[in-house]
């Protein structure tokens, strides 16, 4: 869970000074003291990382050379601890502008030269604590909004869920008797409608799992090959009422990949259900086969799914996988299946990439890594 420090009238900002000379932990206190800031001291880094991660701060203080872990290192593993949420990191340096540089880069906020001169440090001091009261509001305001749509969406599927077995009571199994058949097209025009708001809303909170680190994966040993058929055998109807061909590639001498099959089967049938939902005409093309020319380690399995559809504009291409983009076709969807798709194949520390020509048809690919690293 993210550590994050509210702005709250209910105590004041926390400061954390670190320097390994008593005179100038004592100095630097001094000029503060004032401010009614909560000061805590360390005259070393290691003491300083423990207290970051039990009690983290609002401002960390840190002279750059101190013996042992000096300011520099403490500052890398501030930034690599994402946990910790946004420290900002104020050095303090008697030393010249490359040492300033370098703490810059490795993630420092700002600086101060010593000998420190008091109205400049408060100065600094209080424009990196408004600068991170600003993060922390934004970043509560978006996990509140995040949480509101997670649980409307979860709070959703009940509903539908249930309406979509009333649905299929009525049309299936003739729970209440024959129906008039214009009634009979109508109950199959609002299954059809509920089945795919369920759809969209399932995919909401996948998204959503996913962006908030909840959703876990349970890897097995998978045969890909399998799933792409299973995908292609459940579209088929769709495919032939548009009179569309679907042809494929599969190797049926690959290995078994590591992976999460319900979570790849959403992918394949993400990919496999746009194309023929944007292709009017012609023959799909689907092609599953360990990459020969790859250099890579572990070696790469890569699935393509190609249409002669109508394509995707350059322009749109760059957002394509991004959440809630929308294409200018009137078939467009909500922009949640491929952004998702995009998760769940990073998260097999794998890729998805697409190329298309307006017109003449897209290519999607998914590249993934025989075993996971």
């Amino acid at each position: 869970m993210t550590h994050t420090s509210l702005p709250s009238r209910s105590r004041p900002s926390r400061l954390l000074v670190v320097d390994d000379l008593p005179d100038n932990l004592f100095l630097v206190q001094a000029m503060l003291a004032d401010e009614g800031y909560e000061i805590v001291l360390a005259d070393n880094g290691e003491t300083a990382l423990a207290l970051i991660a039990t009690t983290p701060p609002d401002l960390v203080l840190l002279d750059v050379m101190m013996p042992g872990i000096d300011g520099y290192e403490v500052t890398r593993r501030i930034r690599q601890t994402p946990d910790l949420g946004f420290i900002p990191i104020l050095l303090l340096s008697a030393h010249d502008q490359t040492c300033v540089v370098r703490g810059l880069d490795v993630g420092a906020d700002d600086f101060v030269r010593k000998p420190v001169e008091v109205e400049e440090l408060l100065a600094r001091v209080r424009s990196l604590l408004r600068l991170k009261h600003s993060i922390d509001e934004r970043d509560r305001i978006a996990q509140q909004r995040e949480d509101f749509v997670s649980r409307l969406t979860h709070d959703l599927r009940t509903p539908l869920i249930a309406a979509d077995r009333m649905l299929e009571l009525i049309l299936e199994e003739r729970a209440f008797g024959d129906l008039p058949i214009e009634l009979t097209e109508a109950l199959k025009t609002m299954a059809l409608s509920n089945q795919t708001l369920l759809a969209m809303v399932n995919n909401l909170l996948q998204v959503y799992r996913f962006e908030a680190g909840q959703q876990r994966l349970h890897f097995q040993s998978v045969d890909l090959g399998a799933i792409v058929t299973q995908v292609i055998q459940a579209l088929m109807p769709l495919a032939q009422e548009k009179q569309l061909q679907i042809q494929t590639q599969i190797n049926p001498q690959l290995p078994p990949i590591e992976g999460d099959r319900l979570e790849l089967k959403r992918v394949v049938t993400n990919l496999l259900d746009n194309a023929i939902k944007f292709s009017d005409r012609g023959i799909i093309t689907v092609i599953l086969d360990a990459d020969a020319a790859s250099t890579r380690t572990p070696p790469l399995i890569r699935l393509s799914i190609e249409d002669n559809g109508i394509g995707i504009p350059d322009a749109e291409q760059t957002y394509l996988f991004e959440r809630f983009h929308q294409g200018q076709h009137p078939q467009a969807g909500n922009g949640l299946g491929l952004h998702l798709s995009r998760y769940i194949v990073e998260a097999h520390h794998g890729r998805i990439f697409v190329r298309s020509t307006p017109n003449q048809g897209s290519c999607f690919t998914v590249e993934l890594p025989l075993v996971q690293p």
